[in-house]
């Protein structure tokens, strides 16, 4: 029931942002990065890491900017980040056989949290509202699907050393679920794309959102932890409501390039 009720709450506030302006919804993706990243920065102490979470949170949170709004010069806060990030141990003084490790770990939000999400607020400020909401909406409903069907009928495992609640009869459900959903919604939100090109998007980014559901779940089961975040009751935090849609945004993205007169 808490699991419902703030779903409920959340996915009104999303759309409400989405569809009201280009900069709602901007300010919303630096907001949902900002978040996610002190999630990660968690995750990351949990796996025997040390970074500098204010400037892992920077770094990411301008790579999403610069992608939103310009649709590159992403180069420009990486380049920063890795000098910065460089900097960092050498600062320290001393010898850690962890160096590299960490570098790589402060650097990593760029690319896994800033750079997606950045694109994802770039569709709503050119191919309009109705091409974003299609993404989520997509997500949602099978994600849903794949939850109580999983729930329902669930008899063997998907990935179970990874996530063990998580069974193959709910996520084929849920990617048959999104094959329906994406050309349905599709027709009024992206009515150039063909139907059977939404068919297969709408499998594609349900299957890769699963992987990236399977990602985080990954993170969190080495860093000992069961969410993220109890940042939203019954979903963990802002990693754990977000993970499918960091995997699933960029192949969806690429789509919408790729298919003239969408970007």
């Amino acid at each position: 029931m808490i699991r419902l009720l703030s779903a409920l709450i959340l996915l009104p506030i999303v759309i409400v942002a989405i569809w009201a302006s280009p900069a709602a919804t901007f300010v919303l993706a630096i907001v949902v990065v900002a978040l996610a990243c002190i999630e990660y920065a968690r995750l990351v102490e949990g796996l025997g890491g040390d970074i500098p979470p204010l400037l892992s949170g920077i770094a990411a949170v301008t790579a999403c900017a610069a992608v939103a709004w310009h649709g590159s010069g992403v180069e420009i806060p990486l380049l920063a980040a890795l000098v910065a990030a460089g900097g960092v141990p050498v600062a320290r003084g001393r010898v850690d056989s962890g160096v590299l490790r960490d570098v790589a770990a402060t650097l990593f939000p760029v690319l896994y949290l800033g750079v997606p999400i950045g694109a994802l607020a770039l569709v709503r400020i050119t191919a309009g509202p109705g091409a974003l909401l299609l993404l989520v909406l997509t997500l949602v409903a099978s994600d849903s699907v794949q939850y109580y069907a999983g729930r329902a009928f669930g008899r063997r495992p998907l990935a179970a050393a990874i996530s063990p609640k998580k069974t193959q009869e709910g996520a084929i459900a849920g990617c048959v679920t999104a094959a329906a959903a994406m050309p349905l919604l599709g027709l009024f939100w992206l009515p150039d794309v063909a139907p059977l090109l939404l068919v297969v998007l709408g499998l594609l980014v349900s299957g890769m959102g699963i992987v990236g559901d399977l990602f985080e779940s990954a993170l969190k089961r080495g860093a000992g932890v069961k969410d993220a975040s109890g940042l939203i009751p019954g979903h963990g935090g802002i990693l754990d409501r977000i993970d499918g849609l960091l995997f699933a945004g960029p192949v969806y993205y690429l789509v919408l390039r790729l298919v003239p007169g969408n970007l």
